[in-house]
């Protein structure tokens, strides 16, 4: 079987045997062409139609396969709740009884003159899309509006016994969004501006007065935050050794330790975007110019990276170690474009994160630990 039957079987079966119910009519015709996508997605490494059905396996030719794709991303029927959910449901409820749920909220351009807000989970230095609202516009910050708006819709998605931790660069510190968070009863930690104006024991003064030197870290706890005096919350100004300028930060823990670090993993990791744009799936680069439609292509787009990010998890560990990489080293990533197409070739049905209410997202089967998310 070539290699792009064999993955294309693969994500078939297991869109259909993860599904919470037996397919049947449009809906298993429409997860049959969400399979195809997936399959075009993955093997073309392109958002573009045409690309993606060059790449499909089967006796279909390439031009009847682009407007299949095409009348499949314009369907009002395709929606996030049959189409996204039945699979990342799962994997929220399996992770969350493993360890906390860390969102990070980021913001790009997408296609032709759009732009995608998205909430994402973090896991092995990646951000797996959880969520996502397309609107017309050149790349440039969401009003705080949208950003609560697509936080409750999280919010709705978790398990309410979940311990959660949301993690904002700065165009996501206004008191509006946490003032949002902290009423779902989680923990968050934002990059905020040098200017911002607190108020601190009956004085006010703005983060850049209080003075952080190279390699210091001040704070500041029980403070009301911005003119809208938000609050009390604690902010942290810290200067790291080997960095022209200070961060400044927003949260609402208690421990400035816990809140550094947990702001370090967001420094240190790789969006979703930022994998989709020279490495991935150039999302950016797809010729689609509908906000509706480059939303139901990133239903695909968002599937393939889950399952991409966990052959990529399965390539790290024992397994597939000796035959990927340097016996010496380790130079590759859980997304690196040297090492999944062989982790693919290994593809089977059951090679999904998401198994019988089970989750497989560690190195040879295993859960991972709190150190990998």
């Amino acid at each position: 079987m070539s290699d792009s039957r064999q993955v294309h079987r693969a994500v078939q079966t297991a869109l259909k045997r993860l599904y919470p119910e037996e397919p049947r009519g449009n809906l298993a015709r429409h997860l049959n062409t969400l399979a195809s996508l997936i399959t075009g997605i993955v093997l073309s490494k392109s958002s573009q139609l045409p690309k993606i059905a060059a790449k499909v396996p089967g006796r279909i030719q390439d031009d009847s396969q682009t407007k299949q794709f095409s009348r499949w991303v314009q369907n009002e029927q395709i929606t996030v709740e049959l189409y996204f959910l039945p699979f990342v449901l799962p994997l929220l409820t399996v992770l969350a009884h493993q360890r906390p749920l860390v969102f990070i909220m980021d913001g790009s351009a997408v296609g032709r003159g759009c732009v995608a807000l998205m909430v994402s989970l973090l896991y092995h230095q990646r951000a797996l899309p959880i969520a996502w609202a397309v609107v017309e516009g050149k790349k440039g910050h969401f009003p705080e509006d949208a950003h609560v708006t697509l936080l409750r819709e999280v919010h709705a998605l978790v398990p309410p016994e979940a311990t959660v931790i949301f993690l904002g660069d700065g165009e996501f510190d206004g008191t509006g969004l946490q003032a949002a968070v902290d009423g779902f009863g989680w923990h968050y930690v934002c990059r905020t501006a040098k200017n911002i104006q607190i108020q601190s024991q009956g004085q006010e003064l703005s983060l850049e007065d209080l003075g952080v030197q190279v390699g210091g870290r001040l704070f500041r706890k029980g403070v009301l935050f911005t003119e809208d005096a938000y609050g009390p919350v604690m902010v942290i100004a810290w200067w790291e050794k080997g960095y022209a300028e200070p961060i400044y930060l927003v949260s609402n823990m208690t421990s400035v330790q816990e809140a550094c670090k947990w702001y370090r993993r967001r420094m240190t990791i790789e969006t979703f975007f930022s994998d989709q744009k020279s490495r991935g799936f150039q999302l950016a680069k797809s010729h689609l110019s509908d906000p509706a439609r480059l939303a139901h292509l990133m239903i695909a787009t968002g599937l393939a990276y889950v399952w991409m990010i966990y052959l990529g998890v399965q390539a790290l560990g024992p397994r597939w170690r000796k035959r990927i990489h340097r016996l010496h080293r380790c130079d590759l990533s859980a997304w690196s474009e040297d090492h999944l197409p062989n982790a693919m070739k290994g593809a089977r049905p059951d090679n999904f994160p998401v198994q019988s209410g089970s989750l497989r997202l560690g190195g040879a089967g295993q859960p991972a630990t709190s150190e990998q998310v």
